[in-house]
């Protein structure tokens, strides 16, 4: 086939794609596809068929062009074809590949010229190939014929864009050279996805055909019509050889037979005809290799490391070894065991950087989410005095009392301490639920083994599950206690002398602590209008008096202050197009929060994120909204309600001895709360996992049957294993190509301005044969059929003149002459117009 470059090639990338091939994976080299473009009957197919050897492909009628032809060719040491719409089924007779591809044509599209975008996939087994792409692609047309619709030419183009839009596409755009080469559609295709001309070769089809005293001299030369990468010409075979089944090696040697003997093309014999154009395409093959390989090996170097470990673990191993069963159920144990317990108590070594752990978010639940649902349970300051009233005059009954009665204080007490018991039960559950989480993250490591995994799921789940019971029965026995006694002796509780200096003593503790940061981050502020910019995110800065916002976290440009007085939050409900969690802040007295705006709503990327900004505001002071069912009763009784001057004292003495009190219980809940739990439940499962879990597994049944390893787990063992030797082998191999291949510099860029253009469809005269040629200085005329001189630049060879842009010929005034131009009998020393 004269393709000796790529056949040089063969052998060491089909040892890499061995290597890939036999661990079921594609070796991806990423090498270019080949498309080829042009119009009807331009020769697109013949110049396909030349690269594969075999003559494939429909004739005739074009029922090829009606949809794209996608030629997947795969080095193989034997010769066949497949369709993709008949996996499985050889065709080594490429006579039924042919019927095969008009058969799949018309089941689509019909028998009536239709097209269809749908492409045919063809795959050529064959040991002259390279793993490569080639396309063959409806043949440009005007006019709609048949079944065609209207916009069939439209049609056509956007289906050819498709495909030489992508930059690993090589355009052989291929015009016949009968026609006008400045109206070629195949080039002003290429022209709109390769302005630069890197990826474009213009071929010349039907040399042969020209009339007699005309040829393609200038064109192939590159001298008229200049493209990057010039041009090449080839002689396919004529429909009289196709019908004689002219074999395809004999065309071949006709080829070259005919640019050897012709009198225009005999001194660039060399550069023309289909080897050329293989070599040319084999080049752009070796260098897209190289180019390929750092990145290719770079990528192969960091698989074979992250499978180095786990491949060294699966070497030895024997699935069915008692021995290795019992070995590995007390490696698995263990492992969850310490797995287990660093999530809870924390480690240094595998910190994770994506999600809180187990135990980070359990102390989240103690410090953040406990505190905060023991405050939403505290009375409005309202309710509590008008309980407090109430509770006074009930006691005295039909009598007026002239003193502070206790049982009031009691009854009041008991009431808000019974009120404890919800966010307490509640601490338990969420820790339970987190305690469940961890142990389900543990035992992804046992997913190899699933019965092991469920087992082990089931019978530290059902622990926790007992324990729960107990530690809210002992939760629940705490807040009894509180009610069994209330101990007013207590060293912090103020007493009644006291208790009428508790307002003053509280102002001046919160003064005190007014300069104190409370928390620091980053907020979204949601209700900005969309006139003024939008949703912002702002640096906040919480004080135990205030809320400020900055521009960023250095803190340097404020933008504004928030006082805390008169505030509190609310939730808002999460919007619908919104991926934000928001809560927003009022003012009690519907005073604008800030600017004209009555609230401030705030926005967090998670409800974490938001339950934590509300507990550090409830540090600050500022109380979560009550509920509106509450609020109307409260409303609705206390619109009613007034006080004497002497209840008013006592209530206001009550109340305070209330807050004093409930102050004491709060910080002790809050103290043994957690601690109770953590006995209770954490550290007691901890121990039960240490020391129980493996004697309930061997109790639970068949220890042989929960080591039996999943199907996926054999199949990774077995991919990991050839995996990483097919990625040794292909390093080894990679090194051998990127010592075999060798880069050939791009050619300069030429004026391809001309492309697009309109020759009007008038033919212009041809060059005067006697005009002088435009040479550089030193350099003497060619005579017609001489041997070009062997310094010339160019990629097709000594006559491609477009590397020095000055000697391009420019004709401002002139149409480009089209390809057929009548040519007078040679002269000995002809030489190209200026």
């Amino acid at each position: 086939m004269g393709n000796r470059g790529m056949e040089d090639l063969i052998p060491l990338v089909n040892r890499l794609q061995d290597a890939f091939s036999s661990i079921g994976q594609a070796c991806n080299l990423d090498l270019p596809q080949i498309a080829v473009v042009g119009g009807q009957s331009a020769g697109k197919s013949s110049v396909l068929e030349n690269f594969v050897g075999r003559d494939f492909l429909p004739r005739g009628s074009g029922i090829v062009t009606r949809r794209p032809l996608v030629l997947q060719l795969i080095s193989s040491n034997a010769e066949w074809a497949e369709f993709l719409h008949c996996k499985g089924k050889k065709f080594t007779d490429f006579d039924e590949v042919r019927q095969e591809i008009e058969s799949e044509t018309d089941r689509v599209t019909g028998a009536n010229k239709g097209i269809s975008p749908v492409p045919i996939n063809l795959r050529v087994y064959s040991p002259h190939v390279l793993n490569l792409t080639l396309i063959d692609l409806p043949g440009i047309t005007k006019v709609p014929v048949g079944d065609q619709p209207a916009d069939i030419e439209q049609q056509i183009r956007e289906m050819i864009m498709q495909f030489i839009s992508r930059e690993s596409c090589l355009i052989l755009a291929v015009t016949p050279a009968n026609t006008d080469l400045a109206n070629s559609d195949a080039l002003k295709l290429s022209k709109e996805v390769d302005s630069q001309g890197l990826r474009t070769i213009g071929v010349i089809t039907k040399l042969d055909l020209m009339d007699e005293g005309t040829d393609a001299r200038d064109i192939l030369e590159n001298k008229l019509l200049p493209l990057r990468r010039g041009y090449i010409g080839v002689v396919n075979r004529s429909q009289k050889d196709i019908d004689g089944k002219k074999d395809i090696k004999a065309a071949l040697e006709a080829e070259r037979k005919f640019f050897l003997t012709h009198p225009a093309y005999r001194h660039m014999a060399e550069k023309m005809g289909t080897p050329r154009l293989q070599q040319v395409l084999n080049q752009q093959l070796t260098n897209h290799i190289r180019d390929t390989l750092p990145a290719f090996r770079s990528k192969l170097q960091a698989q074979l490391l992250a499978l180095d470990k786990e491949a060294e673990e699966y070497r030895g191993y024997r699935p069915d070894d008692p021995s290795r069963k019992t070995k590995q159920l007390l490696q698995m144990v263990q492992q969850f065991s310490v797995d287990f317990e660093k999530r809870i108590e924390g480690s240094g070594d595998q910190v994770d950087t994506v999600e809180l752990s187990g135990g980070a978010k359990i102390n989240r639940i103690f410090h953040e989410r406990f505190p905060f649902e023991l405050v939403k349970m505290e009375c409005d300051e309202k309710e509590m005095r008008r309980e407090i009233s109430y509770a006074i005059k009930n006691i005295h009954g039909i009598r007026t009392g002239l003193f502070t009665p206790d049982m009031a204080f009691e009854a009041i007490v008991k009431k808000q301490v019974v009120k404890l018991k919800e966010p307490c039960v509640k601490c338990v559950d969420m820790v339970i639920q987190e305690l469940i989480n961890t142990v389900r993250q543990c035992s992804n490591k046992l997913e190899c083994f699933p019965r092991l995994r469920e087992e082990t799921e089931r019978i530290v789940t059902s622990h926790i599950r007992d324990r729960e019971s107990r530690a809210k029965d002992q939760v629940l026995l705490l807040i009894d206690l509180q009610l069994s006694y209330i101990n007013t002796n207590h060293e912090d509780f103020i007493g009644f002398a006291n208790a009428q200096q508790r307002s003053s003593q509280t102002n001046k503790s919160q003064s005190s602590a007014g300069n104190q940061v409370i928390r620091k981050g980053w907020l979204t502020i949601n209700n900005i209008s969309i006139m003024k910019g939008g949703a912002k995110e702002y640096w906040f800065v919480l004080t135990a008096e205030s809320l400020s916002w900055f521009k960023d976290d250095e803190e340097k440009e404020k933008k504004y202050m928030l006082p805390l007085d008169n505030l509190k939050v609310r939730d808002v409900e999460k919007s619908f197009m919104s991926s934000k969690h928001i809560f927003s802040i009022f003012n009690t007295e519907s005073r604008n929060v800030y600017k004209d705006n009555r609230t401030l709503e705030l926005a967090c990327d998670s409800q974490d994120d938001v339950d934590s900004w509300k507990s550090s505001l409830l540090r600050a002071g500022v109380y979560p909204e009550k509920t509106a069912t509450v609020e109307s009763e409260t409303t609705s009784t206390t619109d009613n309600f007034s006080m004497d001057p002497q209840l008013e004292r006592k209530v206001e003495t009550i109340r305070n001895l209330v807050d004093s009190y409930m102050a004491i219980v709060n910080k002790c809940i809050r103290d043994l709360i957690p601690k109770t739990i953590m006995h209770l439940m954490i550290n007691n499962v901890k121990d039960f996992i240490n020391a129980e879990l493996l004697a309930c597994l061997y109790s639970a049944g068949d220890q042989n049957a929960l080591m039996d390893e999943s199907q996926e787990q054999a199949q990774r063992r077995d991919e990991v294993l050839r995996t990483h030797q097919a990625l040794k082998e292909a390093l080894a191999i990679i090194g051998d190509i990127s010592t075999t291949t060798i880069t050939v510099p791009l050619p300069p860029p030429v004026d391809t301005s001309w492309v697009g253009g309109s020759s009007g469809g008038r033919r212009s005269p041809p060059p005067s044969p006697t005009a002088p040629r435009r040479m550089s200085s030193g350099q003497r005329p060619a005579a017609r059929g001489a041997p070009p001189p062997p310094n010339r630049p160019g990629p097709l060879g000594p006559f491609n003149n477009s590397a020095e842009s000055p000697q391009a010929p420019s004709r401002p005034n002139r149409a480009p002459p089209s390809i057929p131009s009548r040519r007078p009998p040679p002269s000995p020393t002809r030489q190209a117009p200026p």
